[in-house]
């Protein structure tokens, strides 16, 4: 039986592409450089500000321009993380359901609480979740299980009773390091980590629905 299902944020619980890829292209616009579509940019919102810089600068952490075009990045993104950021199809069911089956839920993500709070705030889960550990709130963030290890004290659940869902491979490393039973969310970014069924996942869920189901069958909170 499982006692609580922890998610990863941007392209899990929420399609944050769109305002991701502004900020891109507003960088680029800034730069002097052609803009990509969001459908180009999609893919590498799962790796954050360094899979779109790779995607729009074909810079990497180390090259001297780096730091400046990051922090001139995350500035602009401050200024538009809550416009078409939405839920995903779905998630507001599965979460519905998650509650009439007394499940906890907590949302663990890579992303800075600066943006983290506000964009949960923006999407309405606040007054729901019962946690959201961001990737500054431990010493270490993703692949690192420390910030589902936390999550999982904060809601009072064994590491075992617990899913983590995730749409990038390293959550599923997170979650099985955690101990966790591990989703991976193929509908998701999925990154440049290959298929989900090769990430090594639990289940491989292609709609929120899925996820939804498969609980109903197993039971929840005993």
């Amino acid at each position: 039986m499982f006692e609580a299902v922890l998610f990863d944020l941007d392209g899990t619980l929420a399609d944050t592409a769109p305002d991701l890829g502004e900020a891109t292209n507003i960088l680029l616009r800034e730069s002097g450089r052609p803009q990509r579509s969001l459908a180009y940019l999609r893919p590498y919102t799962s790796q954050g500000v360094r899979g779109l810089l790779r995607a729009g600068f074909d810079i990497e952490p180390g090259d001297p321009a780096y730091e400046a075009l990051a922090r001139r990045f995350l500035d602009i993104y401050a200024t538009c993380l809550c416009t078409d950021s939405r839920l995903f199809d779905g998630i507001p069911e599965l979460l519905d359901a998650l509650e009439a089956m007394q499940l906890g839920w907590g949302i663990v993500t890579n992303k800075r609480m600066r943006f983290t709070d506000p964009l949960v705030e923006w999407l309405q889960l606040a007054p729901r979740t019962r946690c959201v550990v961001s990737g500054d709130t431990t010493a270490e963030a993703k692949p690192s299980p420390l910030p589902v290890l936390h999550a999982c004290r904060l809601l009072d659940c064994r590491p075992e009773r617990a899913l983590y869902v995730g749409d990038d491979r390293r959550d599923i490393v997170a979650g099985q390091a955690a101990g966790c039973l591990t989703v991976a969310a193929a509908y998701g970014y999925l990154g440049d980590s290959g298929p989900p069924h090769t990430w090594g996942a639990d289940l491989v869920i292609d709609h929120p629905a899925e996820l939804t189901d498969f609980l109903l069958r197993r039971g929840g909170r005993k």
